[in-house]
């Protein structure tokens, strides 16, 4: 997973009013990092709201199916300290994603099994630097 997480595609002090602003900011730095196109964006708004990317534990993995729009595979992780309402659930952890193909099969699976070990979920949501960040994914 190291391979698509770039240490600028982390930010770890953010906060939004809305699941659809958090959604923006995890789009707008796969946009910066150079991963997507800006019309993914909408895309990514347009699945949440098809179905929701929360994934429970405080996480939410929003990703778009508009493949046109990707130019590589890429994750970004957004963390909202003080949590963003995600339609009745709190989210503290974003990671946004954009994979060619069916990359985001393989990428939503191996963010489930980390995620899935409750310690390991716990330092992503409560990481206070970029390294631990990517420690925990790689």
């Amino acid at each position: 997973m190291r391979e698509v997480l770039e240490p600028r595609a982390v930010l770890l002090n953010e906060s939004a009013a809305s699941r659809e602003e958090a959604i923006e900011k995890c789009g707008r730095l796969l946009v910066a990092t150079g991963a997507v196109a800006e019309p993914y964006i909408q895309a990514m708004l347009d699945r949440e709201h098809s179905i929701s990317t929360y994934v429970g534990e405080g996480v939410a993995i929003p990703h778009g199916v508009s493949r046109e729009h990707i130019r590589r595979d890429a994750i970004c992780v957004v963390r909202f300290p003080d949590g963003v309402d995600w339609d009745g659930d709190r989210v503290v952890l974003c990671v946004g994603i954009a994979a060619l193909g069916d990359g985001h099969v393989a990428l939503l699976a191996e963010l489930a099994e980390i995620l899935l070990d409750p310690d390991r979920a716990r330092t992503l949501r409560e990481a206070q630097d970029v390294k631990t960040i990517l420690k925990e994914l790689s």
